[in-house]
């Protein structure tokens, strides 16, 4: 398993998280060897949104003496009436359904306190314009959680959110397909993939570049849900791209989007916990999404980069997607933001070792000029 920082939190995560939504319904045995799996692979983070009674049981008993080995991601504003999962952001079931999380779950504390699900201008308003952000908050004064997230699928709302300061951690949903969705389109119509099944020229999203990047210099982390698109882009009668991913494939899309950490994949078996880890025992090659893209003609990507790494492997040992991944970075703001120039002089190589030999150029398939990127990238960080 591999490990990465996420953001300002400071916390070491598993690159491949565990989402826990297929866990309702199941036995608590069934439960229990789901989790085993994840622990056994090197999985340490957990989304917990499900406010079931059983589910949360389930998981907290799964968990109980060995608690320190998992970070709890648990959401604020979800309620289990009339039989089913409700998102509310009424204060007093938000406060009852967040304290009997913790009472099943056999914590005192979540690692991640994640208001959920905040997408439009009214979800905003009804979170940062009423007591609920004071309540969560005062969460994290008490302990009660360590650090401030929040989930949403709008890249618009998202960043707004974000901007506030208030949040260290950001749930969305990334994958190939929705970044080419338009930033106004609602979760359920990127589910259809409307944006890659129009007519015409498709391009990626500037809001969501924008997000990311802002996570990124701004150290908010970023947790991925829905990187398979609930499977669907692991079958090629349903993926928008005529062709079928695999698990590596968009895992290693998500991750190399600027301030991802870690990909949360919903698992309902050990084994499907297995296949989502192996991950971290794939080549390049059987990560490398790059095909998905150059095979498109209607996907408008030339002089782009992806940060797919096909131009590897650089003679001067340069990890160009993350030379070009800060350089976007810089570009995208006014002044070069310090942690941007920070994660640049950490590089143990970049621009400045590229001896412009053009060997990677004909490896990339969007064509982008490397060598002159690379020469930009000296000027822009000195």
């Amino acid at each position: 398993m591999e490990y990465r920082t996420l953001g300002r939190t400071g916390l070491s995560v598993s690159c491949v998280g565990l989402g826990a939504e297929w866990l309702e319904g199941k036995s608590a045995d069934a439960v229990r060897a789901v989790i085993d799996s994840a622990l056994d692979c090197g999985m340490n983070y957990i989304d917990v949104f499900m406010p079931e009674p059983a589910v949360r049981s389930n998981i907290g008993a799964a968990l109980h003496g060995r608690r320190e080995k998992m970070l709890i991601q648990g959401h604020i504003g979800t309620v289990f009436e009339d039989g089913q999962y409700k998102r509310t952001r009424d204060l007093a079931q938000t406060k009852a359904s967040f304290e009997d999380m913790l009472s099943r779950l056999q914590t005192e504390y979540v690692d991640v306190g994640m208001i959920h699900y905040v997408d439009s201008a009214e979800d905003y308003a009804a979170v940062f314009e009423t007591d609920i952000i004071e309540y969560a908050k005062s969460l994290k004064a008490e302990g009660k959680i360590r650090f401030l997230g929040l989930s949403s699928h709008n890249p618009e709302t998202a960043l707004r959110a974000v901007q506030t300061g208030l949040i260290d951690v950001l749930m969305f949903s990334i994958n190939p397909a929705y970044d080419f969705e338009d930033s106004a389109a609602d979760i359920y119509t990127q589910m259809e993939f409307s944006g890659l099944k129009a007519d015409g020229v498709h391009r990626p999203d500037s809001a969501r570049r924008e997000l990311y990047g802002y996570c990124e210099a701004e150290g908010v982390g970023i947790v991925v849900m829905k990187a398979l698109a609930g499977g669907r882009l692991l079958d090629a009668s349903q993926s928008p791209f005529g062709t079928a991913l695999t698990v590596p494939q968009c895992i290693h899309y998500s991750l190399t989007r600027p301030g991802v950490t870690s990909v949360l994949v919903g698992c309902s078996s050990s084994s499907e916990v297995e296949t989502a880890a192996a991950y971290c025992s794939a080549s390049d090659a059987e990560r490398d999404y790059s095909s998905v893209f150059a095979g498109n003609p209607q996907i408008q990507t030339a002089g782009n980069c992806l940060y797919c790494g096909h131009c590897k492997p650089c003679s001067a040992h340069i990890d160009i997607p993350a030379v070009f991944k800060l350089l976007d970075l810089a570009l995208a703001a006014e002044e070069t933001p310090e942690t941007v120039a920070g994660h640049y002089a950490s590089l143990e190589y970049n621009a400045d070792d590229c001896i412009e030999c053009r060997m990677c150029e004909p490896n990339c398939p969007f064509g982008v000029k490397i060598a002159e990127r690379m020469s930009r990238a000296r000027r822009i960080f000195g």
